[in-house]
């Protein structure tokens, strides 16, 4: 089956604002000399992946929070962070990108987190595809090398070939990580859809107030584009 990209696949957005000087500036800092596209997505993976410590605690949803460009503001962030600046990143360099979501078993996490989420679920795990040789390559920058020794895991490589997705094991055969469930793929970060899902699972952590602001007083057009 033969695939394909879409102008929507290069073009900036407001939640994935490739124009955004920041993103501009280290995604032509981290290619380097780099020629291929494959070349390229590489060494932009390894340096979202190591270059930005993985924090699940920080649940933000607001709509400039969750722009590409407000990871280098703050230097961490979760998996859904690292997906769209890696997306971002793509795109500034001329690599198609788009996002994919899915719900995970045996997340990397404390039992503190798994008590401040009331399940070991973790919904809405972000995951970066981009059109590389003529083909959709998955890969996932969450966690940085030294969470991953921490763990006892073997960070995650990627060639730009091949999907780069999480272990079912760890070093030591333990039982590490299952995908439970699936969201789809998006051109854009569903930041509507995002809030539906964490409410949905973890209706907990918020209240009316809360979501209000998010889903009314916080509102961006899905069709605007980030002008930094």
């Amino acid at each position: 089956m033969t695939q394909s990209f879409g102008q929507e696949h290069l073009n900036p957005t407001f939640y994935i604002d490739s124009d955004h000087s920041g993103v501009v500036a280290f995604a032509n800092k981290h290619i380097g000399d780099a020629k291929t596209d494959k070349e390229k997505a590489v060494k932009l993976y390894y340096a979202v992946r190591d270059g930005f410590r993985y924090n699940p605690y920080n649940l933000h949803m607001g709509a400039e929070e969750v722009t590409a460009s407000a990871l280098l503001k703050v230097g961490e962030g979760h998996c859904i962070d690292k997906a769209i600046f890696l997306a971002a990143c793509a795109r500034a360099v001329g690599i198609p990108s788009r996002l994919e979501f899915a719900d995970v078993k045996n997340h990397i996490s404390s039992e503190k987190f798994i008590e401040l989420l009331k399940t070991d679920i973790f919904a809405m795990h972000g995951i970066t595809q981009l059109f590389i040789d003529g083909k959709w390559v998955k890969c996932t920058p969450a966690f940085n090398k030294e969470l991953c020794a921490f763990f006892n895991v073997q960070p995650l490589d990627f060639d730009g070939k091949n999907d780069s997705m999480f272990h079912e094991f760890d070093q030591n055969e333990n039982k590490f990580m299952e995908y439970v469930g699936q969201h789809g793929v998006f051109d854009d970060f569903p930041r509507e859809y995002f809030v539906a899902v964490m409410v949905l699972n973890y209706p907990h952590l918020f209240d009316y107030k809360q979501l209000r602001k998010v889903l009314v007083d916080d509102k961006v057009p899905e069709m605007e584009t980030g002008n930094h």
